[in-house]
């Protein structure tokens, strides 16, 4: 989200020859697959480029404290991945701050290569860099042993109300 994450460096990739660059999420990126890479975690109808831009803007105000990391493949100019961090303000812990870890998803096609450990990690540093004294994520049975592999231990149990 370009101006108010504009500390948050592009990572071009980790090894020699990697194809992927790590960055913030940018207006431009409709059109390079997002709404289809979001729809490998959740169905959801496309979105309108009017829609997107509105969204866009109401997380860009947030600053911060929602950022949305996307990995754009040089070679091809699409996205492979995606992942956001929210903070949330708290009261207990003096006033401390959690970051979220949603939306998390790397394109079938790119599975394997460890972009999704990449981003996960970059999502938890911007969230350590901002005084979380936590990150939380809700994940299936199946992404136990990912998360695990980025640091995190299963804790508690998670509950839902969907509308």
């Amino acid at each position: 989200m370009e101006p108010p994450h504009a500390p948050v460096a592009a990572e071009a990739g980790a090894g020699a020859g990697d194809a992927y660059t790590i960055r913030p999420l940018e207006l431009s990126d409709l059109s390079k697959g997002f709404c289809e890479l979001l729809a490998q975690v959740s169905p959801s109808p496309p979105l309108s480029e009017e829609a997107f831009r509105a969204r866009f803007a109401e997380l860009a105000a947030l600053g911060a404290d929602h950022l949305v990391l996307v990995a754009e493949e040089a070679a091809t100019g699409r996205l492979a991945a995606a992942g956001a961090i929210l903070v949330e303000r708290k009261f207990i812990r003096r006033c401390g701050l959690v970051g979220h870890l949603e939306d998390v998803v790397v394109d079938a096609a790119a599975r394997g290569r460890g972009l999704g450990e990449r981003l996960v990690r970059r999502l938890v540093e911007h969230a350590r860099g901002r005084g979380c004294y936590k990150v939380i994520l809700n994940c299936t049975a199946e992404l136990k042993g990912f998360y695990a592999k980025c640091g995190f231990e299963e804790r508690n149990v998670q509950m839902g109300l969907y509308f």
